[in-house]
């Protein structure tokens, strides 16, 4: 069977193209050999599962261990009742044992005893031939008591651990439980010391690296014959900060759906045709992400990094949820959004409802040969914001980037279709850029806003959008400045356009708002 790029479930080496999943977590075979309980976790679809499950295939095959990775995901929907997560979660545990191990390393099973997962870990090591290791997935989707019992479960039995619990137990999750102090009522802090205290290490699986990627596409190459050129593998590391879903998934596109003829390359442009399909698409990998922009804790870190504001006074933990999610990185230069993708799709996602309550737009911007026609699209836009700014601002989620949704709806409408839209904006820099390309056309614009007892944002705006236009090599572009100081009269009244000339000596065109 024929090897293809997987962007659905764990990895499996006989019909997907990946990465050795237990070389990218070397330190653990030590960790388990000294008896240890550990805490891996890392964002969905970086691989964890994946390689857990390959170790403990390796760990078994190897007769030293019996190794095993298990689910306690059906157990999330009892948060509060213990005892019923429990028995679901064992019932589940039969049934994948049943698939991972052979019959002669299975735990005694009774199933008319109701036992809890202590007693069942309890009864399977002292009854198990090798040492036990079990890796217990999806750990963080308990919640509450449930989560609770479990932890001080696997706490109480870790003393009796080889003989009377097993050997060595991986807790594997998007957040590290061994830090949760959870309160009741679903939030994200239990109302107790940390239950499971007795973790040795707490490891994370990081994204590919620009090998791990090079290596990966190389084996497409020589499975087909298909070139994927340096270019196109630099393009991919580029956009996801090698993101083992976005990565797979970028490469799944270019070589299933843009140029399945394997006898042409594919190129960093056919990369780039590949991401907007992305993220257009909106697969679930990156809905999900999308969904998470809803929660508090998350907007309030998100909101001002996409208006290039400073960070307010946040929780540490609200700042480690965002980076365990996968929403952000930290590199030592300050929080930002984790890599290119997922910036364009960010304000995308927020400026959805935005763009679907616009009405019809006559694309006066374009000419009969449907080329773009840039100062057609400046009244174009002025029109449009005097008639529909003030209603759009007001149904904007994110109050503070109000203004930059409105105007990125507007411009998705601009580009649907013909064109793409790339966005850059960090925390502290007070902007948010957009390059707009449609056809032969490029066009770089700065958005800022005039905030209540700060000073005219002109002149920084001007200079800071020099530096952006040398970046595309253009001689012109838009400085947008929207005015959301009280007191002020009706948007439709004070919006204004004009020349001016920057720094560097470009022509800009200043639109006030």
């Amino acid at each position: 069977m024929s090897k293809h790029f997987n962007t659905a479930g764990p990895c499996k080496a006989s019909i997907h193209y990946m990465i050795s999943p237990t070389g990218r977590l070397p330190e653990l075979k030590a960790l388990i050999d000294g008896e240890n309980y550990f805490i891996i976790h890392a964002p969905r679809q970086v691989g964890k599962t994946t390689a857990m499950i390959a170790l403990a295939q390796e760990l078994t095959d190897s007769g030293e261990y019996t190794a095993v990775m298990l689910s306690v995901e059906v157990g999330s929907v009892f948060p509060d009742e213990p005892e019923r997560a429990e028995r679901a979660i064992l019932g589940s545990w039969q049934d994948a044992i049943d698939i991972w191990l052979p019959e002669d390393l299975h735990p005694p099973f009774d199933p008319e005893r109701r036992e809890s997962i202590g007693a069942f870990l309890k009864s399977w090591a002292k009854s198990s031939t090798r040492p036990l290791v079990v890796f217990i997935d999806e750990i963080d989707s308990l919640q509450n008591q449930t989560l609770i019992s479990v932890l001080r479960q696997l706490r109480d039995g870790f003393p009796r651990r080889p003989r009377g619990f097993p050997h060595s137990v991986g807790l594997i999750g998007m957040r590290d439980v061994g830090d949760y102090k959870v309160k009741s009522g679903g939030s994200e802090r239990l109302n107790t010391s940390s239950p499971f205290n007795i973790k040795a290490e707490s490891l994370t699986l990081s994204n590919f690296s620009f090998t791990d990627v090079q290596n990966l596409y190389e084996q497409h190459t020589t499975a087909t014959g298909q070139v994927l050129t340096l270019g196109a593998v630099q393009q991919a590391y580029y956009l996801t900060d090698g993101q083992p879903w976005l990565v797979n998934a970028l490469a799944r596109q270019a070589t299933q759906v843009l140029v399945k003829d394997v006898n042409q390359p594919i190129t960093a442009e056919v990369i780039n045709q590949a991401k907007e399909i992305l993220i257009q698409r909106q697969d679930t990998h990156l809905d999900s992400l999308a969904e998470r922009l809803r929660e508090e804790r998350v907007k309030t870190i998100i909101e001002p990094i996409l208006a290039g504001e400073d960070l307010p006074d946040v929780p540490p933990d609200d700042i480690r949820y965002v980076l365990d999610l996968g929403l952000c990185r930290d590199q030592g230069q300050g929080l930002e959004i984790a890599n290119p993708i997922y910036k364009e799709v960010l304000p995308l996602v927020l400026s959805y409802t935005t763009r679907v309550s616009i009405g019809a737009i006559e694309p006066r911007w374009l000419n009969q040969q449907g080329e773009l026609l840039p100062d057609e699209l400046l009244h174009a836009f002025l029109e449009f914001w005097r008639q529909h700014g003030e209603p759009l601002l007001r149904s904007a989620p994110y109050h503070e980037i109000a203004p930059h949704l409105v105007l990125m709806a507007f411009l998705h409408r601009v580009v649907n279709g013909g064109g793409t839209l790339e966005r850059e904006y960090a925390i502290g820099s007070g902007r948010m850029d957009i390059c707009l390309r449609y056809g032969k056309v490029v066009m770089g614009m700065e958005l800022k806003v005039w905030r209540e007892g700060k000073l005219d944002p002109l002149m920084k705006g001007l200079i800071q959008l020099d530096k952006y236009l040398d970046g595309l090599g253009l001689d012109t572009g838009w400085l947008v400045i929207f005015d959301r100081r009280p007191g002020l009269p009706p948007m439709g009244e004070r919006i204004s356009t004009e020349e001016v000339i920057s720094p560097n000596g470009r022509t800009i065109t200043l639109i006030r708002s």
